[in-house]
């Protein structure tokens, strides 16, 4: 598959050690706040939310922490002000990177994000450099115990889906960005669990990398995310 492997990344994610939690429950926090900012903190009405609050049950995430995330976002309670951001660069190979991040301090975001680069063999580059090789769109993964095929194909695609995509991990379903709330309220309506649910960067255009370079690669993500103000990583690799 092109880019990062999505099901590995959630699989790591799922075994994430208490020293990460903290890390894990900041991220979650910040997503929290901003999509009750955006949309109201009733979860019926805020698909976003609604599916961050999901996750957030699943990582066990103290209730209260969860509470005051969205208070913050509702402006119930006093909270920072934090600046959604995305940055586009290059990692060893040529391979094209995007990285979503949220932050109060956005010059220190960009120094940080930026050192990693250099420090792992890659650079930042300008807005729009690398865009043009992934598609923004809805991703959900389900597992492949979750539902037969033929059934999740069918409430996927009446909800607005474009494509479900098998593989030996799972399903990936990806709908435009406009249809995410339809398709997640449609599975969540039907049973069905998803592993992800995001607005995602799916890599279009799969730069070949050597096995060396795959290490490299991963050693970036790995730096990265350990990055407090980073929430997400896309990248366009595919591992020979």
């Amino acid at each position: 598959m092109a880019g990062h492997n999505k099901w590995s990344k959630v699989k790591r994610q799922k075994a994430v050690t208490d020293a990460r939690k903290g890390k894990v429950f900041s991220r979650l926090s910040r997503d929290i706040t901003l999509a009750a900012k955006a949309g109201g903190g009733d979860p019926e009405a805020n698909a976003r939310l609604r599916t961050l609050l999901l996750k957030a049950r699943e990582a066990n995430m103290p209730a209260d922490n969860i509470d005051r995330a969205v208070k913050k976002g509702t402006g119930e309670l006093p909270g920072v002000t934090y600046e959604e951001l995305t940055y586009e660069g290059y990692g060893p190979g040529g391979v094209a990177f995007v990285v979503q991040v949220t932050t109060d301090n956005k010059n220190r975001a960009a120094s940080e994000i930026r050192s990693v680069f250099t420090k792992h063999g890659g650079n930042l580059a300008g807005s729009g450099a690398v865009m043009f090789q992934f598609l923004h769109c809805g991703q959900f993964l389900v597992a492949r115990d979750a539902i037969a095929e033929d059934a999740l194909m069918e409430i996927a695609l009446e909800a607005g889906a474009d494509d479900v995509l098998a593989s030996d991990d799972g399903y990936e379903l990806r709908c435009d960005v406009h249809a995410f709330d339809r398709v997640s309220q449609a599975l969540e309506k039907a049973g069905v669990k998803t592993e992800s649910a995001e607005l995602a960067y799916v890599a279009t255009t799969p730069v070949p990398v050597s096995p060396e370079q795959t290490e490299q690669i991963a050693a970036l993500h790995d730096a990265l995310d350990s990055l407090d103000d980073v929430q997400h990583v896309f990248s366009n690799e595919q591992s020979a």
